[in-house]
């Protein structure tokens, strides 16, 4: 049987030596809080032609690329290094870059992002209780203005927040990275995880990205994931759903073959239509490429 073709929604690229960009999260010496590991990834750029070999085997046929110069004076120059590179070398076909939505004059920021052909979406991690802060709302309703998709790293405990957002802004796809990505690996955790998602599912532009879950468990195995996948499908639906790696952050857990090979195992007795929705044409659709 032949591999189904892959959009990767979830990719980052880095170049260490960029002269305007800035990686605060590869930096010698940083502790990412969850990935104890990550400081692993600051030794070597990563780039187009790494990706491109270590995916060949994979029918990985677009991706996109989401923010990854974490700390960078001026985000939009992300944006043009992605798109230059894009133009070159066809990957990344779509770029959800940084804004900070809470800044009064983020509405410059986003026209200036949105000169660039591949330009489809906005991160913003913010910070404190910002799903209800009059001030991210604000920005946030410019996405719509933009044409933007809303990418967010909301997890459980903020789930009923996400929610109220996204019905407040019915017009804005709402996309949740890394499945919320769930920091434990206990029934307690999973049983409340499970809640949050099926609630979040309910309002109907947020879509379920299904990623990154070998950042807590370096042990991963496809049973092991197999639940967190499965509830993901049900509380969204196969038609809400996107499949991705978090390449290369994902790398120091398992190879990007094990990873398509693992959700192609958990989606098997699903429809071929769902399958194709999964791994291509809701990311195709969502993201316009």
């Amino acid at each position: 049987m032949s591999k189904l073709e892959f959009v990767d929604s979830h990719i980052h690229f880095w170049n260490l030596q960029h002269p305007e960009l800035h990686y605060g999260h590869l930096q010698p010496g940083f502790k990412h809080p969850f990935i104890k590991d990550l400081e692993k990834l600051g030794e070597s750029n990563y780039l187009v032609d790494d990706y491109v070999t270590e995916t060949r085997d994979s029918n990985v046929v677009k991706a996109i690329h989401v923010q990854a110069a974490v700390g960078s004076k001026d985000p939009v120059k992300e944006t043009k290094w992605l798109q230059e590179i894009a133009d070159l070398r066809g990957f990344p076909h779509a770029i959800v870059a940084y804004s900070d939505l809470r800044d009064p004059n983020v509405e410059a920021e986003l026209d200036w992002h949105c000169h660039y052909a591949n330009m489809r979406g906005i991160r913003d991690f913010s910070y404190g209780d910002y799903l209800v802060e009059p001030e991210f709302h604000r920005g946030f309703a410019l996405l719509e203005k933009y044409n933007l998709v809303a990418s967010l790293d909301v997890k459980w405990e903020d789930m009923g927040k996400l929610r109220d957002l996204a019905e407040k802004f019915p017009n804005t796809p709402v996309v949740l990275d890394h499945c919320g990505f769930p920091l434990e690996r206990t029934v307690e955790y999973f049983t409340k995880w499970k809640i949050g998602m099926s609630n979040l599912g309910k309002a109907k532009n947020v879509i379920c990205k299904i990623s990154g879950l070998g950042m807590c468990d370096p042990k991963w195995t496809v049973d092991s994931i197999r639940p967190w996948v499965l509830h993901c499908i049900e509380a969204f639906g196969p038609e809400r759903c996107l499949f991705a790696t978090n390449w290369p952050v994902d790398k120091l857990r398992s190879t990007y073959d094990a990873v398509i090979e693992a959700y192609t195992e958990i989606i098997a007795d699903f429809s071929q239509d769902e399958q194709k929705d999964m791994f291509s044409k809701n990311a195709e659709e969502l993201y316009r490429i």
